[in-house]
């Protein structure tokens, strides 16, 4: 039998260009998918809500079963980071799609549930990619990557060149940008004067460990300090 929430997101989407992630967004979808009503409200408690947060999982997914078909190897690895942003955005079917739930995270009552998928999105990414980071490292990587992938969304969904070529070169931009102040960073500790500054402040950082994994869905990270 197939999921009920995968049904009704399926319905749903011919009517989110139209009326958004909306209460009649999901009223529809509910009529078309053939999902009985109760069912619907129990997989679904906030309705369209929870129908945007399935959305944008989904492309998470496709993302990731694109990159295990890959052999990224060859590949020097700030490109496979920005082939992976790319995968997770040409995942996406339909872009007023995003568009619309780009403007219902942005409302308070939603804006947590739009910082975790931005957060979840950059930590499947790291994660596919290998990452093995335990200490402060492992926040730092995923908040700049959830910085990269939302002003690359942005700048996605005014992009009107041919197969989104100025995306493309906005997105490698960005990720030369970050590599920049990575480099910056081994340089000032290298910096006999600087790296002393820094001895405390990185002292501190390197006591920060990478959190116990939590259910898939809920937010990941902890701030739980080394007793070691």
């Amino acid at each position: 039998m197939s999921d009920p929430k995968h049904l009704l997101l399926d319905a749903a989407l011919p009517h989110v260009p139209f009326d958004g992630w909306s209460e009649a967004t999901f009223e529809a979808a509910v009529a078309d998918s053939g999902v009985e009503k109760t069912v619907a409200r129990a997989v679904c408690p906030r309705g369209a809500v929870d129908l945007a947060v399935a959305y944008h999982q989904r492309g998470d997914q496709q993302m990731l079963d694109s990159l295990g078909d890959e052999d990224l190897s060859a590949m020097r690895f700030r490109d496979r980071i920005a082939h992976a942003v790319r995968l997770r955005l040409e995942a996406v079917g339909d872009k007023e799609a995003v568009r619309r739930g780009t403007t219902l995270f942005a409302l308070p009552p939603y804006a947590p549930d739009g910082a975790k998928l931005v957060w979840g999105t950059a930590d499947h990414i790291w994660e596919a990619l290998g990452d093995t980071s335990d200490d402060f490292n492992w926040y730092s990587k995923r908040m700049t990557l959830s910085g990269v992938y939302s002003a690359t969304v942005l700048f996605w969904l005014g992009d009107t060149s041919e197969g989104h070529a100025a995306t493309w070169a906005f997105l490698d931009r960005r990720i030369d940008n970050v590599m920049q102040i990575e480099k910056l960073k081994a340089q000032v500790n290298k910096n006999p004067t600087l790296g002393k500054l820094m001895a405390g402040p990185n002292w501190l950082l390197g006591r920060i460990k990478a959190p116990v994994r939590f259910p898939k869905g809920d937010f990941p990270g902890s701030w739980t300090a080394r007793r070691d």
